[in-house]
């Protein structure tokens, strides 16, 4: 992706989170060099990842398979472990209209995805094989706002603005919205971007960016970079 288009994705999803009554913490609007300067009482946000997060999935189709996603809060994985203190994450997505993010699943991860406000929210969802792993011919068992409910492998479930669905690890998942834009709430245990995304085709979490002018605001996967 080139820089300057994610650039342009970062203003436009800000507009629509501000439209729908959301407001995000003031370090998503730091410049990188305001970033750089504030490393030292940041270290907490840059090591829990938390940020802008614009992705392609490294396939250079952004409008047809991509995500918007920003970081508010993430927990340590040490906690989790250990089963107390700071076990919980929080993030907003934007979910462009027939935009998919692709059939994946969690090793770790339960979360709940939150339809906070837009259009309508498609997730498409199969079970897993007793080793985990994606199983065509398996559906399974989810809670829709706290309601048990059955589906059926590739079963495609809709939610409104204000409805969820709560997905366990090994439940595999796709999602798009239908009729417009989604901004999607996700409520979840601690979150690895790195090594806890499973997508069912080998493809990259993250976009490869082309430099061709200077970055608006950091990604979270420039975070490497900037702060060796």
């Amino acid at each position: 992706m080139k820089r300057s288009r994610i650039n342009e994705i970062i203003a436009e999803g800000d507009d629509m989170i501000r439209r729908h009554g959301f407001h995000l913490p003031p370090f998503a609007y730091w410049s990188p060099d305001e970033f750089k300067a504030n490393q030292d009482i940041a270290q907490a946000v840059i090591d829990a990842r938390c940020g802008w997060d614009i992705t392609d999935y490294g396939a250079s189709r952004y409008s047809e398979m991509g995500l918007f996603l920003f970081t508010l809060r993430n927990g340590r994985l040490s906690d989790l472990q250990q089963g107390g203190g700071m076990c919980y994450a929080e993030k907003l997505l934007i979910s462009k209209q027939d935009q998919l993010s692709p059939m994946h699943t969690h090793a770790l991860k339960a979360e709940d995805i939150i339809n906070r406000g837009g259009a309508t929210l498609v997730v498409e969802l199969f079970g897993s094989d007793p080793e985990g792993n994606f199983a065509p011919d398996v559906g399974g068992t989810v809670y829709c706002d706290g309601i048990r409910r059955e589906f059926a492998p590739g079963e495609k479930l809709e939610f409104q603005p204000g409805e969820s669905v709560t997905l366990m690890p090994g439940d595999w998942h796709a999602f798009w919205g239908d009729g417009g834009d989604v901004l999607i709430g996700e409520v979840s245990t601690v979150n690895d971007d790195e090594t806890d995304n499973i997508f069912r085709e080998p493809i990259g979490r993250f976009a490869t960016i082309e430099e061709d002018v200077a970055p608006r605001h950091l990604l979270v996967s420039d975070y490497s970079v900037c702060f060796e």
